[in-house]
């Protein structure tokens, strides 16, 4: 099994990582004492930000050196998870798996996820809007201020859905790729994405590189989140699977995102609903084409609905793995 690297290996230490993660999550104790991979990446980030984007440089020079962060941060990270996984391969096959699987579920994020969309929901429910916004705004970049209740709700479910691809099924599709070092790469690739992969003045150059790449390490996790939503479909009560397929075909293209439009139309139809579509981030308005073609009057009843689809595509997921992993095995 040396470091699980590849396939069967990598599948089966996905299958565990996946298992750990949703039932301990990320201990919050283990968060304050050492932090998270994502904010040690995060903090490597930022200081190559602060030393090589500078503002007097002209565009060309700003893009080239967010090539060069990118690739430090890449370098540090690979050859970070390379080493650990060397590690845990070392002690033999049981214990390097079971070791390297708890170092794996730090990578995708299924358990934190649910919690914090399900905390918009109960705030909603308990303190009214000012509560369902204080909730919402820690999982969408949107200004809050300028969302209603079915915007509110809206919002909710599009970052789960958005989220169930690039913060559980893109380092799933890495991890079972390429072990640990292929999903830590996913992820310092996402972070940087979300930090400086930004149309403004100071990131549109220095994040390129970052941007355009995270695009494309997402492609496939779009796409099997999608069919994950649409077989889910199948299982949960109430939820339509031809809904979800219907609107993945019509509406997930025309969204800005290459990828964000897949995961977020296959939950719009699963659910009978229209999601995405104008919003407002901070004081700019975003004029982007709506997921769906049911209710936009969105209900905390709506994000809880979508949450029971959400658990059966993750269980999809983890059954995904686990029948590869038996799939090559036996080949």
């Amino acid at each position: 099994m040396t470091a699980l690297l590849h396939p069967p290996d990598s599948l089966l230490l996905l299958a565990l990582a996946l298992a750990v993660e949703a039932v301990l999550g990320y201990p919050d104790r283990l968060y304050r004492l050492a932090g998270h991979p994502v904010t040690w990446i995060g903090g490597l980030i930022a200081a190559l930000d602060r030393g090589l984007n500078r503002e007097g440089d002209p565009p060309p020079r700003r893009r080239a050196a967010g090539v060069l962060a990118l690739l430090v941060v890449l370098a540090a990270t690979g050859l970070a998870a390379l080493a650990l996984a060397l590690a845990c391969g070392a002690l033999g096959a049981l214990p390097g798996l079971i070791l390297c699987a708890v170092l794996a579920a730090s990578l995708p994020a299924q358990r934190s996820l649910h919690d914090h969309v399900a905390r918009v929901a109960a705030d909603l429910r308990r303190e009214g809007l000012a509560g369902g916004r204080r909730a919402v705004a820690m999982i969408v970049g949107r200004n809050p201020e300028t969302l209603d209740e079915a915007a509110l709700c809206r919002a909710a479910i599009e970052s789960l859905a958005e989220n169930f691809s690039d913060g559980i099924v893109a380092p799933a599709v890495w991890l079972g790729a390429a072990g640990l070092p292929g999903g830590a790469l996913y992820k310092a690739v996402n972070t940087a994405d979300s930090m400086i992969g930004h149309r403004t003045p100071r990131h549109e150059a220095f994040g390129w590189a970052a941007a355009r790449l995270d695009d494309l390490v997402n492609l496939p996790a779009s796409r099997l989140s999608a069919g994950l939503i649409v077989a889910a479909a199948l299982l949960t009560p109430g939820a339509s699977a031809r809904g979800a397929l219907a609107a993945v075909r019509r509406d997930a293209g025309r969204h800005r995102s290459p990828n964000a439009g897949w995961p977020e139309a296959a939950m719009a139809g699963a659910l009978s609903l229209r999601l995405a579509g104008p919003r407002v981030y901070g004081t700019t308005r975003v004029e982007d084409a709506w997921m769906g073609s049911g209710r936009a009057e969105a209900g905390a009843e709506d994000i809880l609905r979508a949450l029971a689809l959400y658990r059966r595509a993750c269980g999809l997921l983890w059954g995904l793995a686990g029948g590869l992993a038996c799939l090559v095995l036996a080949a």
